[in-house]
């Protein structure tokens, strides 16, 4: 068995510290009061104007309302009777008093069609009433880090209480791509709706993210509008390993500058997939029930680099010659780490795939004699 120690293998790869500001020779002239590109990967903006700025958010809300739903969804997607009181006024997805529709098809109306009244009706049905779900949104965005943000009705209508920043929508966007049922929706041009009741209609809804069509590397997002608001639009794309999330709040020329920020970000970075995750070896194990350990990468992870500075990455594998039992599934056995110029940029986990007991051998009384003179 060789000894897995300290294999360094040079990658086109990682993570390394970029900001740049829109006073940036080359940077595209953007229209929007308030703006943010940001680099999921490594959580750098690379662009930015007014980026803390408290503003009206308009339907880019339903963000936290969609992403919020669609978890309540994953426990319990239930029926839900629409009522009176969850009626809204503004953008709608058509629903009368008393269909009966699942909880996740509101999040559908809300991400496709901005429905105001779906989202009222999420609000109303998960919590009771929209200002105790305005309670939740709050909490929420409190855990993601939203600072700067406050919200007070599901929809987005405007309301002086309500406001959010471009860099606060960025990161609830990059919340809500890490839930796998957010970013499918997301990325839809259009979703249908079968209702439970009347059992006879069938809804197709299109997406009002236009930019869907228009930028290929596009994969998702939400528009937003109101008179006092302006144009909002929150999108995400992502290209050769690299996810970049675009913000731009009162924007009259939102998908050309989003498409021209894309092309800017995408530009200055490139980025691989590195699998760690299916990283797989097996490692001696000393005094167990079996002879050795599988031993599996913790995940696997996107590394990005600004310019021409991939070649430098260096991914190097530390684990020991071998293991004393017992062992315990997770249990941490070694690293992968990439460094840059000696600097360490990322370190992935190396852990147990499994338990090994150790092996408590049966022993005569010949033996257990003889291993006691031994020890004498």
């Amino acid at each position: 068995m060789k000894k897995l120690l300290a294999v360094a293998l040079s990658l086109v790869l990682l993570l390394t510290p970029l900001t740049v500001y829109a006073a940036e020779s080359g940077a595209p002239s953007v229209s929007a009061q308030a703006f943010v590109l940001y680099c999921v990967e490594n959580g750098n903006m690379i662009l930015s104007k007014n980026e803390n700025a408290r503003m009206k958010p308009a339907s880019t809300t339903k963000l936290m309302t969609t992403l919020l739903t669609l978890e309540e969804a994953a426990k319990n997607d239930r029926v839900i009777t629409f009522t009176d009181e969850m009626t809204a006024e503004g953008s709608s997805m058509y629903l009368g008093a008393g269909e009966k529709l699942r909880l996740s098809d509101l999040a559908a109306g809300m991400m496709m069609c901005s429905g105001n009244d779906a989202a009222n009706a999420a609000a109303v049905s998960i919590s009771g009433s929209a200002e105790k779900f305005a309670n939740l949104m709050n909490a929420r965005a409190a855990q993601i880090g939203m600072e700067h943000t406050h919200f007070v009705t599901p929809s987005g209508l405007d309301d002086d209480a309500h406001y959010s920043t471009a860099y606060d929508l960025a990161l609830l966007m990059t919340e809500g791509l890490k839930n796998e049922a957010f970013a499918a929706l997301t990325n839809q041009k259009s979703v249908s709706v079968n209702f439970i009741e009347p059992a006879d209609k069938r809804m197709t809804y299109t997406n009002h993210n236009r930019l869907l069509s228009l930028y290929e590397d596009c994969i998702g997002g939400k528009t937003g509008y109101t008179t006092a608001a302006g144009r909002c639009l929150v999108s995400a794309a992502r290209r050769n390993g690299v996810t970049l999330v675009c913000v731009t709040l009162d924007d009259g020329n939102d998908w050309k500058d989003h498409a021209a920020l894309y092309d800017y970000g995408f530009s200055k970075l490139s980025g691989y997939a590195a699998p760690d995750g299916s990283f797989c070896v097996e490692l001696p194990c000393v005094g167990g029930e079996q002879d050795t350990v599988a031993v599996m990468g913790d995940r696997d992870v996107t590394l990005v680099v600004e310019g021409g500075r991939a070649e430098e990455i260096q991914r190097t594998v530390y684990l020991e010659p071998f293991v004393y039992a017992p062992v315990t599934a997770e249990e941490p056995l070694g690293r992968i780490e990439y460094t840059l110029g000696g600097e360490l940029l990322q370190s992935v986990p190396l852990v147990a795939a499994e338990d090994v007991a150790y092996h408590r051998e049966h022993k005569n009384f010949f033996q257990r004699i003889k291993e006691l003179f031994s020890h004498g």
